[in-house]
């Protein structure tokens, strides 16, 4: 199936990689949200599982293999272009992951990779879901004052 204009949603994964304290983004490298920073993750292919195509996207992404958690979100992304058109649509579940090997290293659509705290994740142009559960989940981690 075709990603531009395509004839219904695609189905993707997102992997919210945490140890404890921080959160792993990624900066797109490809459209849509060339750019911007979010969680590591892609389109699910014919054939595969949720949790592999997860572990996959994680490790091609970031490098990192990854054990999947629990379900934590599922994004409606729909881009419209000028004329209205549907131009991307894209319904991504995001789960959480722990990090289990390999080792940080940009690749595929992504042209960095980096650990983010609750206090430099407002530094950086990160898609609007993505912040929002971040920010949730590592201000429930940050500790008391």
């Amino acid at each position: 199936m075709k990603r531009e204009y395509p004839n219904a949603p695609i189905v993707g994964v997102g992997a919210i990689i945490h140890d404890g304290m921080h959160i792993l983004l990624i900066r797109r490298d490809r459209e849509p949200a060339k750019g911007r920073w979010t969680f590591p993750g892609g389109v699910v292919e014919l054939g595969e599982t949720i949790n592999d195509a997860l572990r996959r996207e994680a490790l091609e992404e970031t490098g990192l293999e990854v054990e999947p958690g629990e379900l934590v979100a599922i994004v409606d992304r729909i881009v419209r272009d000028d004329g209205g058109r549907i131009q991307y649509h894209y319904v991504i579940l995001d789960f959480l992951a722990r990090p289990v090997g390999g080792a940080l290293r940009p690749g595929d659509d992504a042209s960095e990779a980096r650990w983010v705290s609750l206090t430099s994740l407002d530094e950086l142009d990160v898609t609007e879901q993505a912040k929002e559960i971040a920010q949730k989940l590592l201000t429930a981690v940050q500790p008391p004052h």
